[in-house]
Formats: structure tokens, sequence, C-alpha cells
């Protein structure tokens, strides 16, 4: 029994190894068998269009002018007239502070003027009276200047205590609180009952925009960026309360106070946006593309076309094993290392007849999918490209062989 078990058990090893042989060779035959050109390139086409070089951004919409309202006395609010989002106009009161104590500085202001017009009747009066007696010699002549000293004296204070009288009538005017512009009420940080203390710097109690119907857009462009952008330009943005839409603006400027966080400098660039439908509100991200150039009616190249690379196998080193002759990509240049390439000018590889042609060009701006084809440079064979000509992006016999397409 364990001589037939041992029989069986070989002979199960033998059609094990002879599967896994006849398997590695149909891999090794598919592997190594011509693929259809057709089926080998993967290819996208030359278009014609128009193609836009932007910079994009991240900004906070923020109404072009807005108003701190505050207060110049202390006080209790009283009454409070305005709400968020109100429309108000110049001169209409928002609020008022308690008035009892600014009442009562003014009545007691009020006051000391007329105390100090009764001092400078007197004065005067003795004044002239010492100045009759002086003519009749009966009097030295050092009192009249007495009272004439005391008459001067008694009409500046009269003026203190009017100038008194005026500083606490501007405060009992100051314990209304007025729009200093036409706007609308963005902010209220006052309630009534709420004590102010204007003692050390001015409470704001209000926020005042002074018209919604043009935005403003703040935002970090960085230093590497900073240097295409103009004012003027063209910008398109969206916001993600409405991120169907795309709106527009324009730069306005280009702030040159530089701000720099964790080694990164970047300037605050303000753009300008239209509002009328009044769809924008303060306090919105933005997400911006400044258009910094654009090219209509041009031939694009596609970005992977450019990055392609190919590359021979590497027994080959640029040849075909089979008969020696050049590779489909254009003899040696196939497979040339990627390290020699990057020396190289910009190029794309057209195929055209089963074989790919290289082609080197000069590009313009891109938009990161497309680049520009300003020229084309040399004369390659087939003529310079053209809309509709197509371009190899990827090597798909490659790829199945587990080689790697050599890009920048």
């Amino acid at each position: 029994m364990n001589a037939v078990f041992r029989f069986v058990s070989r002979r199960r090893w033998w059609l094990i190894t002879l599967l896994v042989v006849i398997a590695a060779g149909s891999a090794y035959a598919l592997l190594r068998k011509p693929v259809d050109p057709e089926e080998r390139w993967r290819t996208v086409t030359v278009e014609r269009g128009s193609i836009s070089q932007v910079v994009a951004a991240t900004g906070t919409l923020q109404p072009t002018a807005q108003v701190n309202v505050g207060t110049q006395v202390s006080g209790t609010v009283a009454r409070v007239f305005a709400d968020f989002n109100q429309p108000v106009k110049a001169g209409q009161v928002l609020a008022e502070m308690d008035p009892a104590l600014f009442r009562s500085a003014v009545k007691q202001a009020e006051a000391t003027v007329a105390s100090a017009n009764a001092q400078l009747s007197l004065a005067a009066s003795n004044e002239e009276r010492n100045r009759s007696l002086v003519q009749q010699q009966f009097i030295a002549k050092q009192a009249l200047e007495a009272a004439t000293q005391q008459r001067e004296a008694a009409q500046a204070g009269l003026q203190v205590a009017r100038a008194q009288l005026e500083r606490v009538q501007t405060d009992l005017a100051n314990s209304v609180i007025r729009a200093p512009v036409d706007g609308v009420v963005i902010d209220r940080k006052v309630d009534v009952g709420q004590t102010v203390a204007a003692s050390f710097q001015t409470p704001n109690l209000f926020v005042i925009a002074r018209d919604l119907a043009e935005m403003e857009i703040h935002t970090s462009v960085s230093e590497a960026d900073v240097g295409s952008v103009r004012e003027g330009m063209p910008v398109q943005f969206r916001v993600d309360a409405h991120f169907d839409r795309r709106f527009e603006g324009a730069v306005r400027q280009i702030r040159l106070n530089p701000k720099s966080e964790q080694g990164v400098v970047t300037y605050n660039v303000v753009i300008k946006a239209d509002n009328a439908d009044r769809m924008l509100l303060p306090g919105m991200t933005a997400r911006v593309d400044i258009v910094a150039a654009k090219r209509d009616n041009v031939l694009k190249l596609a970005n992977a076309a450019l990055r392609f690379r190919p590359t021979a196998p590497k027994d080959t080193k640029g040849k075909d094993d089979k008969n020696g002759k050049d590779l489909p990509a254009g003899g040696n240049d196939a497979g040339m290392p990627a390290a020699a390439e990057r020396d190289r000018a910009p190029r794309v590889y057209r195929l055209r007849d089963g074989k790919i042609t290289p082609i080197e060009v000069r590009t313009g701006i891109s938009d990161g999918r497309a680049t520009e084809l300003v020229a084309v440079t040399g004369q390659p064979d087939g003529g310079p490209l053209a809309e509709g000509d197509r371009l190899v992006i990827r090597d798909m016999q490659a790829r199945q062989a587990g080689e790697v397409n050599f890009s920048f």
C-alpha cells in the first residue's frame, strides 16, 4: 500500500509541475506576441480652442466699506431702534442711552453759567465805580487795577462755564446713537439695559455696511504666483451657497503688505465683485480663479502627452530583439533614458500608420490639463502638428510587461 501511495503522489506532483510550465509558457507567448499598434498606444487628439492660465486662491467676501458705530459716552442703553439686516439712512436714530444723568449735568452747567454771569456783572460794576472814584481822586489807582482784574477773571470764569455747558450738551446729544452713513446693519452688539463704558476706548454697538450691491474678496496669493497678477485682471469664483453658479469680478488691488506664515510669504489681493442681486453675503468663502492669461483659437496639447516618454524593453537597448530594426518610437530615441530626456525640449509623440514619431514643440500657457502649442521646432516626419492628430499618452504593452513609462 505504501508503494502505491508513493507512486500516486509522484504522479500528482509531475502533473502539477507540467501545468505550471504550460501556464508560464502561454503567458510568455502572450507577452511576446506582437500587439496591434491601435491597441498598444493610448492616445488623445490635438484640439483647437481657448485656453486660460489661472491663479487659484481662496478668500472671504466682505462689504466694500463698513462702519463701526460706537458711543463716546458711558451709560445704560434705554432703547434700541435698529436690528440685523435693517436698511438705515444717515442720521437715523439707532439707539438711545438713558438721558437722566446727561440732563442733570446740563442743568448743573446752565446754573454754573448763570452764576458766572452774575459774578461778571458784579465785577464790571465794581470796575466802573472804582474808575469814577479814581477820576475824583477818592481812591488810589491800585484799587481800579484790582477791580479790573476781578472783572477779567469773572469773564474768564464765564467762558469756562459756557464751555462746560457745551460739553455736557454734546454728551446729551451723543447719548442718541445715529447712523453715520446710508447702509445695512450687518451686526448689532447692544441690547436694552446693557451698560456701556467708554472710559478707555469707544465700544462698538453696530456695524453698518455701506453698500452690499458691490462686494470685495480678500484673498492670499503666494509670492510664486503674485508676479503674474495685475490690477484689472478678470476673475471667476464660486461660493458654496451657489456652487452651480460661477460669479465674475476683477482684481482691484494688490496690497504691498506681505504676510509670512511658517515660512510662506503671501500677499493680499482684493477682488471686486458685483452683487446687484444680493446673492453674495458677507463672510462667504470664495474659491477664486484669477485669469492671468488667455489664448483663443490655439492648438492645445494634453499635458499627459507632454509627460509621456516611451521605453524600450530592457534587453533591446532601443532595438527590436528579433530583427535588429529600430523600435516604432523612432530609433534609439524610443529607448532614451529618462534622465537624458529631462534636458531635451518639450516633445510629444504622434501616432500615425501604427508608428509613433517624436515631435519637439515650443509651448505657452497651461490650464493644468492642456498646454498651448506655440510652434513645432524642426521639421518632423509627416509635417507639423495639426488639429485631430493623435498623440500618445500611454504604452499599454509596456504596462502589461511590468515596465514603466518615464515622465516628468
